[in-house]
């Protein structure tokens, strides 16, 4: 919990929480946070202010882990939504990427009256109608005659190698921690060496795939050695890689299953969505909207992949102050 530093005078601090993903942690926030916080300090001038609120998901890191079956996202939000409401925040900004974009969704489809507005730097299409398909069989060719853009074009297409066998070749660790968490889990409990090697093979592919075929993984072109154990370490003394990847076995049941509420109602909060172009996976603004009703931004980003926080601070806190300022104006 991040307090700023000064305000200018007459103004007042936005409550926004953040919600980091796996295998991340809160440290991922620690370069935006400044940005957000003290933008004076940062040579940023008197920009809007906020008070940023990074809480660990229940089994990571420093937060217990839950001690009963069945705690998933929706339970994550729960929490979510009432640690915001005992810390005085009936009205506030919700920000995610991972599986902190989930979180914070249900969030916003929780307590619509309290989240003022919805961030997203990660938001895969989970299901799709006529437009989405339409898209996929003429988007390649004839992109603005089924509403994609020539980006979209260019980041989908070809499709089954961007979004079928890319896809395939970096979800293994899913299907494991969505079935036998505890089988590798208990193994990297054990390791320091094979935690790293975990935790770190996805901070190389997932920034940039292209860093797959380099023999450093690239780990260093975007992050320093002491940011990425700094996250390491912190799954390694608290032992919570474990629960962690449980966490993935609590959702897969219920995630896929389109009778849960969530999944058959869309996001109404003002909403805004930063495509990063080295991210799993793209959502054009059209596919995005099966679900997001009320987009006011979406932000092409110049750079950056999945760990966007830690990667691209200054563009990640650019898009949330833009989105925010957006939001405030209407």
């Amino acid at each position: 919990h991040v307090k700023p530093p000064r305000l200018p005078p007459g103004q007042k601090a936005k409550p926004l929480l953040m919600v980091h993903g796996w295998p991340g942690s809160f440290y991922e926030f620690y370069k935006i946070l400044p940005l957000l916080t003290d933008p004076a300090g940062r040579g940023l001038g008197d920009q809007t202010v906020f008070e940023v609120i990074c809480p660990s998901i229940p089994g990571y890191g420093f937060s217990e882990a839950p001690h009963k079956q069945g705690f998933n996202v929706r339970e994550a939000a729960r929490v979510f939504c009432k640690l915001m409401e005992r810390l005085g925040f009936q009205e506030f900004y919700a920000q995610g990427g991972d599986l902190g974009h989930r979180i914070s969704t249900l969030m916003a489809q929780m307590k619509p009256q309290s989240v003022k507005g919805l961030h997203l730097n990660f938001y895969p299409l989970v299901r799709g109608g006529l437009r989405v398909l339409l898209s996929l069989l003429f988007g390649a060719h004839l992109p603005r005659l089924v509403g994609l853009t020539k980006e979209d074009a260019r980041r989908v297409f070809p499709y089954f190698e961007k979004n079928v066998y890319a896809v395939l070749r970096e979800t293994g660790y899913f299907h494991i921690q969505a079935t036998k968490p505890d089988t590798v889990g208990c193994a990297l409990n054990d390791s320091p060496v094979g935690l790293a090697a975990y935790i770190l093979e996805k901070f190389s592919t997932w920034t940039d795939p292209t860093f797959r075929d380099l023999d450093d993984g690239g780990l260093e072109r975007k992050f320093s050695l002491d940011d990425l154990l700094t996250n390491v370490m912190i799954y390694w003394v608290t032992g919570s890689i474990v629960p962690s990847m449980r966490f993935y076995k609590e959702n897969i049941a219920t995630d896929y299953d389109k009778k849960t509420l969530d999944a058959r109602i869309g996001v109404y909060v003002p909403t805004g969505l930063a495509a990063f172009p080295n991210e799993i996976l793209h959502t054009p603004q059209l596919w995005a909207q099966e679900k997001y009703k009320n987009i006011v931004t979406y932000s092409y980003m110049p750079r950056g992949g999945h760990f966007a926080a830690l990667e691209e601070p200054e563009l990640l806190a650019e898009d949330i102050r833009h989105f925010i300022a957006t939001v405030e104006q209407k």
